[in-house]
């Protein structure tokens, strides 16, 4: 019998991706037993005009953060399309690749998921995958219950095993994760204060190598500025 696929779809701007982040698709990976975790950076965030780094950067920050995770990948699915990035996109994608909803699994924070009935094309998107939404300090998965009363028939605690003829879940996982975000990192930069604990080695080497949110210095360029779109496209690691 074949094993049935689980995969996990972890989006995010990533400016920089930080040990919150990974601190989320691990637990939803080892929480719902995921076959495979895909973390996907955003091109143009629709809540944001601009990011602070690149798409080169973040994009290389996301592949340094998931190399020692042997079954997720860094895509470049968003960063290819163009545009600003809207989850409803991204699944619609995974969709049209074989993909149904009973094998989606997009992983998101506590506090992230309080906004999502600002999505685009809410609440449609509730059937198009389950959601994991792994506790961020200070937002307990748990709570959603009580501060989304309307969605919370359609909440579970693990340990669930979604079928394929059921309807996809809000499934709450209640782990901790790091007390950390990217303003925070951003803001530690241009301070000049490390960054240890806070994002994956090689991402704080990559930071710190490039200059990346650094306050500008007079006369050195800028080296998360946009790369010439001549240079070449970026291509998600399979």
């Amino acid at each position: 019998m074949t094993q049935p696929r689980r995969i996990g779809i972890l989006g995010g701007t990533f400016d920089p991706i930080h040990c919150g982040h990974l601190d989320a698709g691990r637990a939803a990976e080892r929480t719902l037993n995921l076959t495979r975790v895909y973390v996907i950076p955003s091109n143009v965030p629709p809540h944001r005009r601009q990011t602070f780094a690149s798409a080169f950067h973040r994009f290389a920050m996301t592949a340094m953060a998931v190399a020692d995770h042997p079954n997720w990948r860094a895509a470049d699915l968003e960063l290819r399309n163009g545009g600003p990035s809207y989850t409803a996109h991204t699944l619609k994608e995974f969709h049209d690749r074989g993909y149904p909803p009973s094998e989606l699994f997009f992983i998101i924070g506590a506090d992230a998921f309080m906004d999502i009935a600002t999505w685009r094309d809410y609440p449609k998107i509730l059937d198009w995958t389950h959601f994991a939404v792994v506790s961020r300090p200070g937002h307990p998965a748990g709570a959603l219950r009580y501060r989304l009363p309307a969605l919370s028939t359609r909440m579970a605690h693990p340990p669930v095993e979604p079928m394929q003829e059921m309807d996809p879940l809000i499934i709450l996982i209640d782990e901790p994760t790091a007390d950390v975000s990217s303003t925070t990192i951003r803001e530690r930069r241009e301070q000049n204060l490390p960054l240890a604990g806070m994002v994956a080695p090689r991402v704080e080497q990559h930071i710190t190598q490039h200059g990346l949110y650094s306050p500008n210095i007079p006369g050195r360029r800028r080296s998360d500025s946009p790369p010439d779109p001549a240079a070449g496209r970026l291509h998600g690691q399979s």
